[in-house]
C-alpha cells in the first residue's frame, strides 16, 4: 500500500473514523464550554466524603479503562483480520471498512466515557480540576486510540488474503 493512489484511498476511508474522533473532541469541548458558563445552574453538590468516595472510584475506573481499552482494540483488530470473510457482501475494502469503523466507535466510547466521568463530578459539586484533569485524560484516550492507516491497511491485506484462497 505504498503507492499514492493507495495512500489516498487509504486517507479517505478513514474520513468517517477521524469525524467520529472529532465529534468525541467536541463533545469534550462542549462539557468545559458548559460547565464553565453554567457553573453555579448545573452543580447540585454533594456532601465531601460522598464525593470523595465517587471521585476515588472514577478515578479508579479511568485508570482500569485505559488498558482495558487498549486490550478490547487490540482484539477487535485481530478479530478484523481473521474473522472469516463472506463473499455474499459488498467486497473486502467495504468489510474493512465497516470492521474498522466498529473498533474505532468501540474505542472512542469507552475513552468518551473518561470525559464524562468528569462532568458527572463537577455536577456533583467537585471544581473545575476535577472537570479538567478527566477531560485531558480522555482527550489523551482519543490521541492514542485514533484511527491509524498502518492498522486499516493490515485489515484490508488481512480480507484480501482471505478473499484470495
Amino acid at each position: 500500500m505504498g503507492n499514492p493512489v493507495e495512500r489516498e484511498q487509504l486517507k479517505s476511508d478513514l474520513i468517517l473514523p477521524w469525524l467520529i474522533v472529532g465529534m468525541m473532541l467536541t463533545m469534550l469541548a462542549a462539557y468545559i464550554i458548559i460547565c464553565h458558563t453554567l457553573d453555579g445552574q448545573i452543580r447540585q453538590p454533594l456532601p465531601e466524603a460522598q464525593r470523595v468516595l465517587i471521585r476515588t472510584v472514577l478515578y479508579a475506573v479511568a485508570i482500569v479503562t485505559f488498558p482495558l481499552t487498549n486490550l478490547i482494540r487490540h482484539i477487535q483488530l485481530r478479530l478484523n483480520q481473521t474473522m472469516p470473510f463472506s463473499r455474499t457482501t459488498q467486497g473486502a475494502a467495504n468489510e474493512a471498512k465497516r470492521r474498522y469503523l466498529l473498533t474505532v466507535i468501540v474505542s472512542m466510547s469507552m475513552i468518551e466515557a473518561v470525559g464524562v466521568f468528569g462532568l458527572v463530578m463537577f455536577v456533583l459539586g467537585d471544581g473545575f480540576n476535577t472537570l479538567h484533569i478527566f477531560t485531558g485524560l480522555s482527550a489523551l484516550g482519543l490521541f492514542l486510540y485514533r484511527p491509524k492507516a498502518d492498522e486499516y491497511s493490515a485489515i484490508i491485506a488481512a480480507i484480501a488474503a482471505q478473499h484470495h484462497e
